[in-house]
């Protein structure tokens, strides 16, 4: 399973999940948690299998990803689509114990899952479609403590898009040669690199209003404003380290910096709660 690629989400899910059961009650459900953590792992599970399984053939051409177990022989195309349907039916077993609602909306989840692979060749802004992807995560781990339609989390899970959807433009620029070699489509691809690290800068600007957007709507403590200031801090970090004519840092930026912001702010939101009266 692609535990390792969910902690950039997962940690959004959690705080959305805490502050819902904080506003709904002020205990930790932590049965609903458990399947809130097996419903997301699930889903990154089929998502990162999709993405390898369609995206095979271009990896194969690329220097970067012509190493992955697809291209090479080591697992096989039924393997992976066998483990992706597992993957899918854990989480779609996740949402069935959950509440109906979430039952319904799985699908719905699941879809921009699949798309999101397909993307690079039809349109130059599949960061987009990974976005969205990545923005129903805590919209749906708030549905499902509350079973109910919550806008506070549609500006918590925005914020995760815009986010993923930005580091996502840096990540793409190692792959501009490649990408126009093979026709893939991309920002960095189609306006150069430049204008991509622009657009992350803008994507976790947006990102950062969106998250004090998120924190006034909850009636955020301390704790969680904190925790805002590391993250705005590490993102002028991400952008110092990443330069147009230097990318030889880029895998810092991408992995350790965007993990750091997803765990920080998580471990400074369930601080917060806890103060303010979450019980365990």
């Amino acid at each position: 399973m692609m535990i390792e690629h969910s902690v950039f989400a997962l940690p959004f899910a959690y705080i959305a999940a805490l502050t819902a059961m904080f506003l709904d009650g002020g205990s930790i459900q932590w049965g609903t948690l458990l399947l809130v953590t097996v419903a997301m792992v699930g889903m990154r599970t089929f998502a990162m299998a999709c993405n390898r399984i369609i995206d095979r053939e271009i990896d194969a051409r690329n220097p970067r990803t012509a190493g992955r177990e697809l291209v090479t022989g080591a697992v096989s195309v039924r393997s992976a689509w066998t483990g992706a349907l597992i993957a899918l039916a854990v989480f779609l077993g996740a949402a069935a114990l959950l509440n109906p609602l979430c039952l319904m909306l799985a699908p719905v989840a699941a879809v921009p899952m699949v798309v999101y692979p397909y993307g690079k060749r039809f349109t130059h802004y599949p960061h987009a479609i990974l976005g969205v992807a990545q923005a129903i995560g805590p919209i749906g781990a708030w549905l499902a403590v509350t079973g109910e339609w919550s806008w506070d989390a549609v500006l918590l899970g925005l914020a995760v898009g815009v986010w993923i959807g930005g580091f996502d433009l840096i990540f793409a620029t190692q792959d501009v040669q490649a990408d126009r070699a093979e026709g893939v489509l991309s920002v960095p691809a189609r306006f150069g690199v430049p204008a991509a690290l622009y657009g992350a800068r803008g994507a976790h600007v947006v990102t950062t209003a969106l998250l004090v957007w998120f924190a006034l709507a909850t009636d955020a403590g301390a704790f969680f404003w904190a925790g805002l200031a590391v993250v705005a801090a590490a993102f002028c970090y991400e952008h110092t380290v990443v330069k147009p004519h230097d990318l030889s840092r880029l895998n810092r930026a991408f992995f350790t910096v965007n993990g750091f912001i997803g765990i920080s702010l998580f471990g400074f939101a369930l601080l917060d709660l806890l103060v303010r009266g979450l019980t365990v």
